[in-house]
């Protein structure tokens, strides 16, 4: 049986009478949305995606080059964190790239659903290129990745962050060909990025051969470890963690639209324009074809039609230091959600971490 859903769901605990209800079906439709979006918003210039790549390898080169030459202990660190945000910036630029086609909630729509260009190939290739460089098999995560757009917000379908359950939750790999996240067609796809991340490990190790394994792990091992912080950072931050607990659906209640309406914009200072404004995630969300440079404005020409569907991000300082007590506010109580019912809010697990949150109270 179904537990009764609340009209409005409490903000620290205590409801407030009239408060936006933010499970309430919108009131306009996703058409609404992408007429409010300019014209220009929808080009795709693969002369200046391009040149986004260039940049960024340059800096990486360059940075590389810096810690190398100086070979201290005082430059290690600064140029552990400045890699590791540079590999999470060229994986935001493969992303972009994805071909999120068949897209099933707009069958009658044939638009190329990637933001890099409207080039197959080149997609292809400068995704390949850019993920495997950072150990990530291209076709593995664009294909859960295009599953994760088609079910945002999905409790059983989505691909990313899927809350937990009392019933046993889903597995997969990127790199097994086989596995569920993938359909028999999709299996040569797999093969070529998992043979292409077997490359880059293979260059790795012959590399450290001739480097040694210590400066390997200065050089590439330790930036790696960085950059995989950033991702779940970030991938956990635009699903969770907002000061008003957000739905999640399933069955009937669930649409593209409202899915959609559940993800989350965050501010992060500085580091906005060198992760290629992936802050600005409702927007890319709903439309993931629109290219990274074109997301602030049509953010901002969405907001009328959205009105209190959209959740202005805190502003970040340089760093967004910010963002640490949202994360670690969710990991304490966003926990799981009822098997029952088919709009569900996160539930908090007291035994989760071996003590009662109660008796941490007293």
């Amino acid at each position: 049986m179904a537990t009764a859903l609340p009209k409005v769901q409490p903000v620290n605990g205590e409801e407030r009478e009239g408060e936006f209800d933010p499970c309430a079906p919108p009131p306009f439709r996703i058409a609404e949305i992408r007429a409010a979006i300019p014209k220009q918003c929808w080009v795709k210039d693969p002369w200046r995606s391009l040149s986004y790549v260039i940049r960024d390898i340059l800096v990486i080169l360059g940075l590389a080059a810096v810690a190398i030459f100086f070979d201290s202990w005082v430059v290690w660190p600064l140029y552990w964190a400045s890699q590791g945000t540079m590999f999470w910036a060229i994986f935001v630029l493969g992303h972009d790239c994805y071909n999120l086609t068949y897209f099933v909630w707009f069958p009658n729509l044939q638009w190329p659903w990637e933001s890099f260009s409207d080039s197959p190939l080149l997609n292809s290739v400068v995704g390949h290129v850019l993920h495997s460089s950072i150990l990530v098999p291209y076709h593995g995560w664009r294909i859960s990745h295009r599953t994760h757009h088609q079910n945002h917000g999905h409790v059983e379908n989505d691909e990313s962050w899927v809350p937990w359950s009392r019933s046993p939750g889903k597995k997969g790999s990127h790199f097994n060909p086989y596995s569920d996240l993938f359909h028999p067609d999709e299996r040569k796809y797999v093969i070529t990025s998992t043979l292409c991340w077997t490359l880059m490990v293979a260059s790795i190790l012959y590399l450290a051969t001739l480097i040694g394994p210590v400066q390997m792990l200065k050089i590439y091992g330790i930036p790696y470890f960085v950059f995989v912080v950033w991702l779940d950072f970030v991938t956990y931050l635009h699903h969770h963690g907002y000061e008003q607990k957000l739905p999640w659906y399933r069955g009937q209640e669930w649409s593209y639209l409202r899915g959609g309406l559940t993800t989350i914009d965050r501010d992060y200072g500085w580091f906005n324009n060198i992760h290629h404004d992936i802050g600005t995630h409702v927007v890319h969300h709903l439309f993931p074809q629109i290219p990274h440079y074109h997301l602030i404005e049509a953010t901002k020409a969405v907001k009328p039609v959205l009105g209190k569907y959209y959740r202005e991000p805190k502003t970040s300082g340089p760093i967004p230091f910010h963002l640490l007590s949202y994360l670690v506010r969710s990991i304490n109580q966003d926990h799981y959600v009822s098997d029952n019912g088919e709009v569900v809010f996160y539930q908090t697990d007291p035994q989760l971490y071996g003590f009662s949150l109660s008796k941490k109270m007293e």
